[in-house]
Parts: C-alpha cells; structure tokens; sequence
C-alpha cells in the first residue's frame, strides 16, 4: 500500500514510506511538485509576522477509548460516584492513590440510569489489563493511568535497550497496541532503517539553533512497528502532538514512527506522541544515530538512511530485567 498522506506542516522528508518496499515510493514522484509547493507554501508562512504560536495545549489531556470495559477490583464503585464526563473520571482515578484504571458511562441515551457512573479499579496487571468486554455495542468507556515506574517498555535493540515511558492520557489506543505487542510476545519485522543526527541546526540540549534551517538533517530515528504477518490498524488521531527530544511518536496513522532527538515545535500538531525515551537512554539514541548510513532522496530531500537496519524487540519491564 502507499505511505499516508501526513497533514502539513509535516516536511516531506519524513514521510511515512519504507525504502525498502517499492511499492510505498512508487506514487511519490507524481507527488513531488505539490509537496515542494506545500513546504515553500509552509516556509513562507513560518517566516511571516505573528506565525508563531503556543505549544498545544492538548498535552495534558485526559483520554481513554470508547466501547472498551475493563474489569477488575473497585476502588470507588461507579454507583455511588458520578461525573460528567471521561476526562473527570480519568482525573478522579489520577487522585485516588490505589486507582490504575477507569470506566466510565457517558452516553445518556445507551447508559440509562447509569449515565456518568465512573468505576475506579485497581488491576492485578496495569500492563495486561483484565477486558470483560470491547466493541461497539459495549457502552463503557475505559482508560489506564501509569504511577511512577510503572507504562514503561523496552525498545531492545543491538545498540542497547531504549526504554520508553508511554503516555495513556494522551494516546490511549497506541497504549492499546504496545499492550497487544506485548502479548504477542513478538515485534518481527519491527525496526529502524532511518538515523539522522542534529547537525548544526540543534544543540546538544535539542534547542534550535536561531536563524538555522529545519533540515535536514530532521534529528530523528525513524522506523516501523508493524509486525510481520500481522495486520496493522490504522491508529486515530490522538491527544498529544508537541515534539520535543525523546518524543515517540507515529508519522501519519502508523505504522510508521519517529523518535526526535531535538525539540521540533515547528511541526505543530502534525504528530501523535505516545511516547518519552527516558533521558537516561537518550545517549542510545544518539549514538544510533551516527551509524553508518547511505543517502537517498525523498521528494527532493536528501534523506539518510541505515546501511543495516536495526531491528527491535518489544520488551517490558519485570523483576529480572533493568526496564
């Protein structure tokens, strides 16, 4: 199948295609002359008076998925806590010191008399959550919330073990899919076949250098996290989408995905961040990003790619492993 289409300002250079599969580059060159309309169209923009905003604001919110029920023990039992909405249940479970997962009801029409009930339970497992039920008929909507230490997996690869924090407030079904990796027990296929380095355009802290370029090079690993043999589902546009260095995030709907090694605020909202690298495994990151590479052109980009991809296994944290 083709790359996905990403939403400007996304450059063109961070596309979504694999360059090892031919047939998600094929359609790009009829692409070419439109997307180097976009970027000039982006640049121009970038560079006029009053083009720059605040970060989004949707970093701190609040979110789980809809037709999803999680069960397990009741730390607050649902019909004696009422709210209005999700994102208060899922602040309500944030406060209360046992709580680790939510249900909610919120449609007035599906719940009946249980409209607004919001469960807080506790799971034997946070990482393997209990499920008595998911679909569309299901009324439910459910989320996780991680404590300290807790929602953290291992990107374990050649060069070290990333160990990447994930964000359930923010993309609560790319938690779901690294849950579901989880229990497969197997990421084949998984890897990163793109490092580029800062360059001069950032410091050594992720800060944009003033009156640099944007790239390339982009400051980013860039690789997949489809499993081979396993059909991947499209992931929704989710909650936070700041890229910042370490940020994890997909490039369009997924598979397909990042980690930046600088702050890219310029993108904007292009991206879903599910994802921190932990800043002690940053230093991984950065010595990744200096192996050897070849070039090739991306839509006009000269971009770098891996001579020898790196694979990834999808691992997480128990009592006889550092992450």
């Amino acid at each position: 199948m083709p790359p996905p289409t990403l939403p400007l300002p996304l450059p063109a250079a961070l596309r979504g295609g694999r360059p090892s599969d031919a047939r998600r580059r094929g359609r790009l060159a009829t692409l070419a002359l439109a997307l180097l309309l976009a970027a000039l169209a982006l640049a121009a923009y970038l560079s006029s008076p009053g083009a720059a905003r605040p970060l989004a604001a949707a970093d701190s919110r609040c979110g789980g998925i809809q037709g999803l029920e999680l069960w397990g023990p009741a730390v607050n039992w649902g019909s004696n806590h009422r709210l209005p909405s999700a994102a208060a249940c899922c602040a309500s479970c944030k406060a209360h010191r046992r709580c680790d997962s939510w249900v909610f009801c919120g449609d007035r029409r599906r719940c009946g008399n249980r409209f607004g009930e919001c469960w807080l339970k506790k799971q034997n497992d946070a990482m393997a959550p209990s499920v008595i039920a998911r679909g569309e008929d299901v009324i439910w909507t459910s989320g996780l919330v991680f404590g300290k230490s807790q929602g953290i997996v291992g990107l374990e690869t050649s060069a070290g073990t990333l160990r990447i924090q994930l964000l359930p407030d923010c993309a609560p079904h790319s938690v779901d899919y690294f849950i579901e990796l989880l229990r497969l027990h197997n990421c084949a296929g998984c890897r990163f076949y793109r490092a580029e380095g800062r360059g001069a355009l950032w410091d050594a802290k992720g800060d944009h250098v003033k009156n640099a370029a944007f790239g390339p090079p982009y400051a980013v690993l860039q690789g997949t996290l489809e499993v081979d043999g396993v059909a991947f589902k499209e992931m929704p546009k989710e909650g936070c989408s700041t890229v910042r260095r370490g940020s994890v995030a997909w490039i369009g709907s997924g598979p397909e995905f990042l980690i930046s090694l600088a702050d890219h605020e310029e993108w904007r909202d292009a991206y879903t961040v599910f994802g921190s690298v932990l800043p002690e495994d940053l230093a991984i990151a950065e010595e990744m990003a200096m192996l050897p590479t070849s070039t090739d052109v991306w839509s006009g980009v000269t971009v770098r790619l891996l001579k020898d991809p790196v694979y990834i296994k999808v691992k997480r944290r128990s009592n006889t492993t550092a992450y």
